[in-house]
């Protein structure tokens, strides 16, 4: 098996040398370079090829909210995830709309850590529907209106078939879930979730999730009973 190319983004010389230490030590991991800040990712992307980049969001010159945005929106991106000190928070927020795969707390477990990494490299947010909720009501307030008309109107691209899948997709249902749930192969699944990433321009499905959220798709679910 290929080891999985990981680059570890912190302005904390220990917490690099933290995460260097939990997790270049598994067999299936190869820590492939560090940096100290944002400005310094995209070359060493360039250089050392990542398949995931571990990216901090508070960083002194250009945050990894800057630097997620700049690399995701690359040809052939590196997967991103965001580490953060706080559960709820605006700028992991923004970081997941920007293409972010998902998010690990500093203080997380190095099991867990692993194991995100491990999920991510194989195209599997790390984000349960709690905690997307969890952040979709710390973002809550005054541009939620707006917010919800500008994702009502991109979602209207989707065809009804592709919006019951959007909304499975945001209840955080596996392809196989998904497939069972609206009687359908899990090939016709996946070939609906590339069409809805490529109608909506979007890089995975945690921002699939975060429109449907926005759009108010999931409330109507849950309202209709279905």
């Amino acid at each position: 098996m290929t080891a999985i190319r990981l680059l570890l983004v912190d302005d904390d010389p220990l917490v690099r040398a933290g995460l260097s230490l939990m997790l270049g030590g598994a067999d299936d991991i190869e820590i492939v370079g560090e940096a100290a800040d944002g400005d310094e990712v995209e070359a060493l992307v360039d250089r050392t090829r990542p398949d995931v980049v571990l990216m901090d969001i508070r960083m002194p010159s250009v945050d990894g909210l800057t630097a997620t945005e700049l690399l995701r929106g690359r040809p052939d991106a590196p997967q991103v995830v965001v580490l953060t000190t706080f559960h709820a928070d605006e700028q992991v927020l923004r970081a997941l709309r920007a293409g972010a795969a998902g998010f690990v707390l500093k203080d997380t477990p190095p099991a867990d850590i692993l194991d995100a990494v491990r999920r991510v490299a194989a195209g599997d947010p790390v984000l349960s529907p709690t905690v997307t909720r969890r952040l979709m009501a710390h973002a809550a307030g005054n541009a939620v209106d707006t917010r919800r008309t500008r994702a009502r109107a991109r979602v209207a691209v989707l065809n009804d078939r592709e919006c019951e899948v959007a909304v499975a997709v945001g209840s955080g249902l596996s392809n196989a879930e998904i497939a069972a749930g609206l009687f359908m192969s899990v090939a016709t699944v996946k070939t609906h979730v590339s069409r809805i990433l490529t109608k909506l321009d979007l890089n995975n499905r945690v921002q699939i999730a975060l429109l449907a959220y926005d759009a108010g798709l999931l409330e109507e679910q849950g309202d209709s009973g279905h």
